[in-house]
């Protein structure tokens, strides 16, 4: 599509988004993505270092209450990044993650945010429980550490426009699944493989 490829030239040309595969190759099969979270553009860099045979599989995950708010901002979500958008605060009974399940449902991969907001600092915070529910629920998923490098000085909380510097994405080992972990210490060592990639 003509917006997607628009957005993926612009962040080239403004951050490299170079990709590294350190512990895995960009196969196509289903994937789980999960990286630190530090900027708006942080999914576009993912996106954009995906090969072009990739990104027709693969949704981003946006919060609605924000990639929803204007028709412009929707249109970048769905059309250039073809991404699945999520409530944050679901009605009474909702789930959030229903949009997510959905998308995995149809063989599709997802790129997250474990924290699940912006930090500024360099390394990621407190993984909340989504990825570990979608880790139980979708066993054959390859889960896939992201680390992207920059990002929270190319466009920090609050920037409107991004500074241009080279920023790398670097896509480490899949995440192996113990038997009978619990949701927390899968969350902590979810969160070290990113912070290994560092």
């Amino acid at each position: 599509m003509f917006l997607s490829r628009c957005l993926v030239f612009l962040v080239r040309l403004l951050m490299g988004a170079t990709p590294r595969w350190l512990g895995c190759e960009p196969h196509p099969r289903q994937r789980i993505y999960f990286a630190n979270h530090t900027s708006h553009i942080d999914t576009l860099a993912i996106w954009s270092a995906l090969p072009p045979a990739l990104r027709k599989h693969t949704h981003a995950v946006a919060a609605a209450d924000y990639w929803g708010k204007t028709a412009l901002r929707r249109s970048i979500a769905l059309k250039g990044l073809n991404a699945v958008l999520v409530e944050r605060q679901p009605g009474q009974g909702g789930n959030p993650l229903t949009p997510l399940i959905d998308t995995l449902k149809q063989g599709d991969s997802l790129i997250i945010f474990p924290e699940g907001t912006r930090r500024p600092q360099r390394l990621p915070g407190e993984f909340k429980s989504g990825l570990f529910r979608l880790a139980q629920q979708f066993p054959d998923a390859e889960l896939i550490p992201v680390y992207l490098e920059n990002l929270h000085r190319c466009m920090p909380k609050g920037a409107l426009l991004p500074v241009p510097l080279i920023c790398t994405v670097r896509f480490g080992e899949p995440l192996g699944r113990l038997p009978e972990e619990h949701k927390d210490a899968f969350l902590a060592r979810a969160r070290q493989a990113v912070e290994e990639l560092a």
